[in-house]
């Protein structure tokens, strides 16, 4: 099966969108979302995030912290991801507002709550008019800069042995068994429709 579309969630821009630039250059077809009301990032205190709304431009976002605080948000991270961020796409994207007449081919997401969140909230409430199969799978990454990067590599030595696959749906638990175990990482999926 040749694949090219995939799509990476997280609750968060720093797995999701780390994954979306390796996997975009890497040539795949590839989107990113969030899920929240907002985007919300580190601050100065964790009861103090600098919040935004979906669609607000990396670049502003970067261009805003820039002026409260370089050293801060350079020093935590938060100015090189946006700035990784704006070369991948203008803005973030909420779920909600921009997937709905989607199809992928694999969603990947980062944490076990959002992979059942898409199940249980969007693709099982769907009228399945594609009749088109999707192959979800959690790919557990903890939020912080060094295990994105990790968590985005592992996503695409997956996303690559699932297109190798002449037929994903007879393959996936052979798939995930030797990823599994080649990387000692348990994987979840499932397999919905549009």
């Amino acid at each position: 099966m040749k694949f090219r579309h995939a799509m990476v969630c997280s609750l968060n821009q720093n797995r999701s969108m780390e994954a979306h630039s390796l996997l975009k250059r890497q040539g795949f077809y590839v989107a990113s979302y969030g899920t929240r009301a907002h985007v919300k990032l580190l601050g100065p205190s964790l009861r103090g995030p600098n919040i935004y709304d979906f669609g607000t431009p990396y670049k502003q976002m970067f261009d805003d912290l820039r002026r409260k605080d370089p050293e801060l948000y350079k020093r935590n991270g938060i100015l090189p991801m946006l700035k990784r961020n704006s070369g991948v796409k203008l803005a973030p994207q909420r779920w909600q507002d921009n997937a709905a007449d989607s199809s992928f081919d694999v969603v990947v997401t980062f944490e076990e709550k959002f992979l059942t969140w898409l199940l249980k909230v969007d693709l099982n409430n769907r009228d399945h008019v594609l009749r088109k199969c999707v192959l979800i799978i959690n790919l557990e990454v903890k939020d912080n800069h060094e295990e994105a990067a990790v968590g985005a590599r592992l996503a695409f030595d997956l996303c690559q042995e699932i297109e190798a696959a002449e037929s994903w749906e007879e393959a996936i638990d052979d798939i995930v068994s030797g990823f599994e175990k080649q990387q000692r990482q348990k994987l979840m999926y499932s397999i919905s429709f549009y």
